[in-house]
């Protein structure tokens, strides 16, 4: 009896043993890693600072730093893939400016024959919904917005911009727009996450009906919100997507990825993550899902905006901004 006493107390021993290492040590250690230290730094500075991991056996500290490097291993691979990404969005980023600097050229030589600056127009928009793409890819990598806005530009000509950008721009009602301008510097992440949002909203919802935009000031910025009648979202399939936001501020796992739904999702969650701006998805009043992005009041200004980000010509050109990672 006491033989099977002492080896009943073993087991819970060393069970107790095994749910610490799962649910404390190994998290923390990972933690250490993803801080930026390496696995030989995070096994030496646990063993300093943490008096329970030095109580580890060697078997468990092997397991430990195997975990890691193991982690470390997959880190490094996605980090390789992201930096692929935004160099592949980078040269689609300039082929992208080098054609939107010959439409203006062409608008310049040709814009006063009206069935030539039709041409260029539909030219022009097919060029903008690659150079979206492109910027997506980017984003997802890691990488800096394209272009870079070089004076402020007023919201409703930001959400032109943004409906610019997407296949049925004609379905979008733009319904009352607040009189305010965005600094532009942060005129780029506001059109691209709203477009992501509108070209959503314009897949997902019939194809008859209207895409209900309104923009309203509010105590911590502005406030958009996106109205699409197609199917409503359940209380499941909201939060399954305000998940895949969350995750997306985390740092996308381009396995997860998969239609675009999700793909715009990831790309509009990376950039209120990187800009401070903030989104949600409710039930909309027709019918469909209601997206409401607030960008922050330190994005908006009270200077002047004499700059232009929807049509074509000089006045609503973007410099194009080709950095490389942040």
């Amino acid at each position: 009896d006491q033989r099977l006493a002492y080896l009943e107390r073993r087991v819970a021993d060393h069970t107790e043993e095994n749910r610490r290492l799962a649910q404390e040590h190994v998290p923390s250690a990972v933690s250490w890693l993803r801080a930026g230290n390496s696995p030989r730094e995070v096994m030496r500075d646990l063993s300093e600072s943490d008096p329970s991991f030095r109580e580890l056996d060697d078997a468990q500290r092997a397991v430990v730093r195997r975990i890691l490097d193991i982690v470390d291993h997959e880190e490094s691979l996605r980090d390789s893939a992201q930096r692929s990404f935004v160099s592949i969005a980078r040269r689609m980023q300039a082929i992208v400016h080098q054609q939107a600097a010959e439409l203006r050229e062409m608008e310049e030589d040709h814009g006063r024959n009206p069935e030539v600056f039709d041409d260029l127009l539909r030219i022009d928009h097919g060029t903008a919904l690659i150079g979206r793409l492109a910027d997506s890819i980017s984003v997802l990598g890691g990488g800096r917005p394209g272009r870079q806005w070089p004076a402020p530009v007023p919201l409703y000509s930001v959400l032109r911009g943004a409906m610019s950008r997407i296949l049925e721009y004609r379905r979008i009602s733009l319904d009352n727009i607040a009189k305010v301008n965005i600094r532009g510097i942060s005129v780029e992440p506001v059109i691209h996450a709203c477009a992501e949002l509108l070209d959503n909203a314009t897949r997902y919802s019939p194809p008859q009906t209207k895409v209900h935009v309104i923009a309203t000031e509010v105590q911590t910025g502005i406030a958009i919100e996106i109205e699409d009648a197609g199917v409503s979202l359940s209380e499941e399939a909201r939060a399954r997507a305000e998940g895949m936001l969350e995750r997306a501020k985390a740092g996308v796992d381009l396995q997860d990825l998969g239609d675009s739904p999700r793909l715009g999702l990831a790309v509009v969650g990376r950039l209120c993550k990187a800009y401070d701006m903030q989104i949600s998805l409710r039930s909309s009043a027709y019918g469909g899902v209601r997206a409401v992005l607030v960008v922050p009041r330190v994005m908006m200004t009270e200077e002047p905006a004499p700059g232009l980000a929807h049509g074509i010509g000089a006045t609503s050109a973007p410099k194009p901004d080709l950095g490389g990672v942040e």
